[in-house]
């Protein structure tokens, strides 16, 4: 297990790169979800700045806070709703460049400006959603699609 991380600079590529080897050091041999979930959301909020970083698990029929960073989230989110909850029923990885603009957008702060869900799917259901916010507008692309997608492939549930 790796006990410091290091802020990696470059393009966002490069970044993505050196955090993945480091998010792999930190979870590999530790059975325990909520510190490996707890770990990468530190490390992804390190390395990159973001506003909020953090996992929403599937319990039942809604969405229910994990580990993350940043300041206090919504707790529950009910399937479809908002970015998070349409993620979930889509199946899919949502890139919000303005949550202005999302229809149903869940405001659990008004200082996130864009947002990137990526959903957990295992046995072809989804167990939980990465959820990125950040305070400016257009933050994410493929790039982060792509990597952040890599990253919660690596996570046991």
């Amino acid at each position: 297990m790796a006990e410091d991380l290091t802020i990696s600079e470059g393009t966002k590529a490069e970044q993505y790169l050196s955090i993945l080897s480091q998010i792999k050091g930190l979870i590999d041999g530790e059975p325990d979800l909520t510190a490996n979930l707890a770990n990468i959301a530190a490390a992804l909020k390190e390395q990159f700045g973001w506003f909020w970083v953090g996992f929403y698990l599937v319990r039942k029929d809604e969405l229910v806070l994990g580990p993350f960073q940043g300041p206090v989230a919504c707790t529950r989110i009910r399937l479809g709703r908002g970015v998070c909850g349409t993620s979930w029923q889509e199946k899919k990885v949502l890139i919000v460049p303005d949550v202005e603009k999302f229809p149903g957008h869940i405001a659990c702060s008004s200082l996130s400006k864009s947002e990137i869900v990526v959903p957990i799917i295992r046995d072809n259901e989804v167990v939980g959603v990465l959820d990125v916010d950040a305070n400016e507008y257009d933050q994410f692309d493929e790039t982060d699609s792509q990597n952040l997608r890599a990253i919660v492939d690596l996570i046991h549930f």
